[in-house]
């Protein structure tokens, strides 16, 4: 069955090619050769402004370079996540993207009979692909991968996105050419099989 996905890149420097755009590339080839449909966002060849005030989260007007970020979520059936692990968490520039498109109204609306509000992004999975320069182990064990916990559970998971899938790769700074290349023939499975 085709896939509706979103290939979501979060690396702040669109200017240099990097492992995390290789990684997105291998993706999109194996889904496009599946036959899924799939849309692509550059966070950082995207202009617009960080969020200040919960009044600005909460009634500002979205920027109007996000709203085709906006729809595309709204259209995707699977998000793939991918980008550096920088002190431990997302990239500042990627934090700043999710906290502009995730609004109220968008991905949840207020409910008073719940406290944590009606999820509005339901029914769509994820997989979240992070590169890092410590082993992978590291942070997931002795780091309980506490930034990617935080996308995970108070970001996607709040809006509704399950199940999420994780791929750590550590090393990234330093890996050999025949690392890089099973790495992608992974990513162009998962893409194949929409995972």
């Amino acid at each position: 069955m085709t896939q509706r996905i979103l290939l979501l890149q979060g690396h702040p420097d669109h200017g240099v090619p990097h492992l995390c755009h290789g990684l997105e590339a291998a993706y999109a080839e194996g889904a496009r050769a599946a036959g899924h449909e799939i849309r692509q966002i550059d966070v950082a060849a995207l202009d617009f402004p960080l969020l200040r005030s919960q009044q600005g989260f909460e009634h500002g007007a979205l920027p109007a370079t996000l709203a085709e970020a906006q729809a595309a979520i709204e259209w995707a059936q699977h998000l793939v996540v991918v980008f550096p692990l920088w002190l431990g968490d997302m990239p500042a520039l990627l934090k700043g993207f999710l906290e502009q498109v995730v609004r109220p109204g968008f991905a949840f609306e207020r409910d008073a009979t719940h406290p944590f509000g009606r999820k509005r992004l339901g029914g769509r999975s994820a997989r979240v692909v992070v590169t890092m320069g410590m082993p992978a182990l590291v942070y997931r064990y002795m780091y309980r991968s506490h930034g990617l916990k935080a996308l995970e559970r108070n970001i996607l998971g709040f809006i509704g996105i399950a199940p999420i899938r994780e791929t750590l790769i550590g090393g990234a700074g330093a890996l050999p050419q025949e690392r890089v290349e099973a790495l992608f023939t992974h990513m162009r499975n998962y893409g194949r099989e929409a995972s």
